[in-house]
């Protein structure tokens, strides 16, 4: 039997052959020997693409998957070609010692300070027969579960020794998943700082071997992942972070909505451990360098195009890299660009003609999500001035638009996009380019440039001169049955069908307008009949469009008129996860008479709410139960709530937000987002000092304030009184 211990199973020249059989098992013996432990570890099977990246699907399904897309480059297909190697067969003696290593770890038998021992000794049996092992389906898994589990000199020395066959190992099925593991146990170990120069030359070397031959690593399936990883071990980061990994279509459309900060305001990039640096930098610019020749084949293929992104990511917020790299990749051959000459005119075609492709339309907008100001402006108006409404009506071209718009620097960029998008709202909503729209109303927002025409185009383009307003917003949530309709004149509300997500998008968007440049759109909501709205509220994407309103700028008296339609159905729509938020915002915006109608409807349901997910925050956060064992006393509470609301704007509140009565003060916000966001912090604050039984205003940081600006206070009241 085997032995275990600090001993067992010691490098191969030095061991007892002890095993327990006494011939070597077959290969149907092996996959039965090893079923159990094979399906622990879920590797993915053979005809699903290991190396196809759940962005490129995402967005695929999203609406770019139905263009004509190219096609990945077959390995033969590249211009350059690794050397081809021979892999043998694992000979029998060393098929026996790792299907005992197998089973040893199978059984669970080996206690955790000799694994090291043991793993250390197993990865020395490696030596020269690398490639046959982790490239073999069986004995792969073995390799990786010793590399997760040996010390941090062992892992080096198994990656220092394989170094030459690395590029290999990376490009087979099995061993890429070695690869990408060892390459996780390095970033494991980087938390213990002894070990950072032995990992550094450790990278290194593998970097070197890389950069001999990069081309036919970037475009295969497997390989290119494990150099994604080994790019981001570089950097510091996980490939599984948003930031460099392929990032979800829907976070992507968040942030160019203005509707979470952008990865380049975050930071650039959260490192979450060490980093290198200068390794980064060398194996970019050499890989670079060497693909320059095949770039035009890199920008088209699915896996290379994912690579470069990578590369653009991990670089964001580096100027001097990005203006040195971004020409590369677009295809210029000049070196040293100065200023206002980055582009090459002559491949201004070529890159027209990339933003049409899947692939290389993903990698255009990366590249203006980073570009650095003054290459992005040349980018703008060498390549897509006088071109943007024939990209965005075609379906890839449309998201590079997109990324284009999101991006825009200054309002003079603005003053082109909507020369030449301004008059098009229609026919772009009418092609399903609903995106774009979007993007070009959350710019101007942010830009603070173009929001009236903005909105005075989107009414326009879904409602006809002759018709009433009221109609712009139900056509909105349903965006594209409305445009699909034989006639779009005689369409009606279809009851039971799930609402446009794009089309909340858009109104999200647009309710971050001031009040007066969105009067028809408030008109529109606000004049939606009762089972309209509630259909809306129970719907995730309506929900969203309604939270928005209530969110908005828009007085409470039209706030109001949409609350009352949903009295007696606040319970009722508690219970969607959704839902649940419109009637957080309901309650915020609402005077006390408005809060006690909620509350009652809610502690109707108390019992059901409190079994669903969101139930206990939204019970907590407006005190149902509390109203339900002591109504007056929770009125007490909420009385007091907007008592020092109104004293805090006595005081601290500008002319615009003391505009004030009794009961509606709660729902006047300020028409700044910046105060916007201190009046949910202060809330937060009114909220903790009174169930501490604090005066809020009795804090240190606002009683000095009060001090400050009493003087004033008293003197503005001396006047009012002449």
């Amino acid at each position: 039997m085997v032995s275990v211990g600090s001993k067992a199973l010691p490098s191969r020249s030095r061991r007892i052959n002890s095993f327990v059989e006494d011939s070597l098992m077959g290969e149907e013996d092996k996959l039965r020997k090893h079923g159990k432990w094979k399906k622990g570890l879920g590797r993915k099977d053979q005809k699903k693409g290991y190396g196809i990246d759940k962005d490129t699907f995402e967005k695929n399904a999203s609406g770019r998957g139905g263009a004509k897309s190219h096609k990945p480059m077959k390995q033969e297909d590249v211009s350059i070609s690794q050397p081809s190697i021979i892999r043998k067969q694992v000979d029998p003696e060393t098929a026996k010692y790792f299907t005992e290593i197998a089973n040893l770890f199978e059984s669970n038998s080996v206690e955790l300070e000799e694994r090291s021992v043991i793993c250390g000794n197993a990865l020395e049996e490696t030596r020269g027969k690398e490639y046959e092992l982790t490239t073999d389906y069986i004995f792969s898994y073995t390799v990786q579960t010793l590399l997760e589990a040996c010390d941090v000199h062992s892992l080096c020395g198994f990656l220092k020794s394989s170094a030459k066959v690395f590029p290999f190992i990376s490009m087979d099925r099995s061993g890429s998943h070695v690869a990408e593991t060892a390459l996780k146990s390095l970033a494991v170990h980087l938390e213990d700082e002894e070990t950072y120069s032995t990992i550094e030359e450790t990278i290194r070397l593998i970097c070197e071997v890389i950069i001999a031959n990069p081309v036919d690593i970037m475009c295969n399936c497997y390989s290119s992942h494990v150099l994604r990883r080994l790019l981001c071990l570089c950097k510091g980061v996980s490939l599984d972070s948003p930031e460099s990994h392929g990032t979800k279509s829907s976070a992507i459309l968040a942030e160019r909505l203005n509707l979470r900060a952008s990865r380049a305001d975050l930071n650039h990039m959260q490192t979450h451990g060490k980093e290198f640096p200068h390794l980064l930098k060398f194996l970019i610019s050499k890989m670079l360098k060497c693909s320059k020749m095949d770039i035009n084949t890199l920008q088209v293929d699915q896996y290379g195009s994912l690579v470069l992104q990578t590369v653009l990511k991990l670089l964001a917020g580096d100027d001097e890299e990005l203006l040195k790299i971004i020409p590369i990749i677009l295809g210029c051959n000049k070196e040293n660009n100065k200023e206002g000459n980055f582009i090459e005119m002559g491949v201004v075609q070529d890159i027209l003609n990339l933003v049409k492709e899947t692939s290389s339309s993903h990698l255009i907008e990366v590249i203006l999500e980073v570009a650095p100001e003054d290459l992005y402006d040349e980018v703008f108006h060498k390549i897509f001035r006088n071109s943007l409404y024939e990209i965005a009506s075609h379906q890839c071209g449309s998201f590079v638009v997109q990324a284009l718009v999101s991006n825009a620097r200054s309002k003079e960029q603005m003053d082109i996009i909507w020369e030449e998008l301004g008059t098009k709202f229609g026919d772009l909503l009418a092609m399903g380019r609903s995106g774009v729209i979007a993007s070009l109303i959350a710019a101007s927002h942010r830009l603070s440039t173009h929001e009236h025409k903005c909105s005075q185009a989107l009414a326009a383009a879904l409602c006809s001169e002759n018709e009433s307003p009221t109609c712009i917003v139900p056509r909105m949530l349903y965006l594209e049955r409305y445009f699909c309709s034989h006639d779009p004149s005689k369409w009606e509300w279809p009851s039971g069908v799930k609402m446009h997500v794009m089309g909340s998008l858009i109104l999200q968007a647009v309710f971050k307008y001031r009040n007066e440049y969105i009067l028809p759109l408030v008109t529109s909501i606000t004049s939606m009949e009762p089972n309209q709205v509630l259909e809306a509220a129970r719907d995730a994407a309506g929900a969203h469009a309604i939270e928005a309103f209530l969110d908005s700028n828009a007085s409470w008296k039209q706030k109001r008129k949409l609350i009352v339609k949903l009295q007696g159905h606040f319970g009722e729509i508690s219970m969607h996860s959704s839902g649940s938020f419109i009637v957080e915002k309901c309650f915020t915006v609402s005077n006390l008479s408005m809060k006690e109608t909620i509350v009652s409807e809610l502690s109707a349901v108390s019992n059901e709410l409190s079994k669903t997910k969101h139930g206990p925050h939204l019970t907590r956060k407006l005190d149902v139960n509390g109203y339900a064992a002591r109504p007056e006393q929770w009125k007490k509470k909420q009385e007091s709530k907007q008592s020092t609301f109104k004293e805090f704007f006595d005081i601290f509140g500008s002319g615009e937000t003391r505009q004030c009565k009794d009961d509606s003060f709660v729902a006047k916000t300020s028409k700044q987002t910046s105060k916007a966001t201190n009046l949910k912090q202060m809330r937060k604050e009114i909220d903790q000092s009174l169930n501490s039984g604090t005066p809020f205003l009795s804090k240190s940081s606002f009683k000095g304030h009060r001090e400050k600006v009493g003087d004033g206070s008293k003197r503005k009241s001396k006047k009012q009184k002449r």
